[in-house]
């Protein structure tokens, strides 16, 4: 958590009352109140293992229905780097240069882009 404020604040960004979107792993009491300790929403989608009276596991599902549109575009995201690691040179870093491991992930990236605009037509 201190990294994310860190890098924000080194990049001079403000990310107070943004959304942060964890699993269901994530889902307790500490964490969303952490997270909003430091101005952030936290959007996690309620684990509801070990929960057997059902007013409790809908009164965490109605919190979180407010946000699910944006849980839901996490998954563009996971998407990404689910296709970032179908090429195993980037999975498995055998370079050891920066710049050399750059360009195969441009190279990967094009690659993806590549056959989404052709799948289209």
């Amino acid at each position: 958590m201190y990294d994310l404020l860190d890098f924000a604040y080194y990049c001079e960004l403000d990310i107070s009352n943004s959304f942060l979107t964890l699993d269901t792993g994530f889902d307790s009491k500490f964490n969303k109140e952490l997270i909003s300790e430091f101005n952030l929403v936290p959007v996690i989608k309620c684990n509801r293992r070990g929960i057997k009276d059902r007013a409790k596991i809908y009164k965490h599902l109605d919190n979180f229905e407010k946000y699910k549109h944006i849980y839901e575009q996490r998954y563009i995201v996971e998407r990404c780097f689910a296709w970032e690691d179908k090429y195993r040179k980037l999975v498995i870093r055998y370079e050891t240069l920066q710049c050399t491991h750059l360009g195969f992930k441009y190279l990967a990236f094009s690659m993806i882009n590549f056959r989404w605009f052709f799948e289209k037509n």
